[in-house]
């Protein structure tokens, strides 16, 4: 698995609407804070809207906010929101497709380092990044 730039940077993006409160941010100033261009980051935000983890509001005070405390929405649901998977293997996610599964010697590993990942991300909130908080990780 590796993680795609579209999750790096919407972590990011949500570092950042994380550190400004409960304001709304523009697009630009995220963009500009972040390094990433305007018309990528467009695509990050609707998904993060589309996902619930984030509030748009048009106008001239407008911009974006977390739907939540940065304390209540972990990494997990960022990542997840932003990746089309978090399996290293396409059976893990569809076992129907695959014919071998309950025979197979390595169904077990990939399903379990899934859970892993999963509930490692799920350890950290934006709250631990905004606050670097992440000294079990170093």
């Amino acid at each position: 698995m590796k993680i795609s730039t579209i999750t790096r940077y919407g972590l990011r993006a949500m570092v950042e609407l994380a550190r400004n409160g409960k304001e709304y941010v523009s697009l630009k100033e995220i963009a500009r804070r972040e390094n990433i261009s305007i018309r990528y980051l467009e695509n990050i935000m609707v998904r993060l809207v589309s996902a619930g983890l984030v509030l748009s509001s048009r106008g001239k005070n407008g911009g974006f906010k977390l739907v939540a405390p940065p304390e209540k929405i972990n990494v997990f649901n960022i990542v997840n929101a932003l990746e089309e998977t978090l399996s290293l293997v396409f059976c893990v996610d569809n076992p129907h497709l695959c014919e071998r599964k309950d025979s197979c010697s390595t169904y077990p590993l990939w399903k379990g380092l899934k859970k892993v990942i999963e509930r490692f991300l799920k350890s950290f909130t934006l709250k631990d990044l905004v606050e670097r908080n992440l000294k079990e990780v170093l």
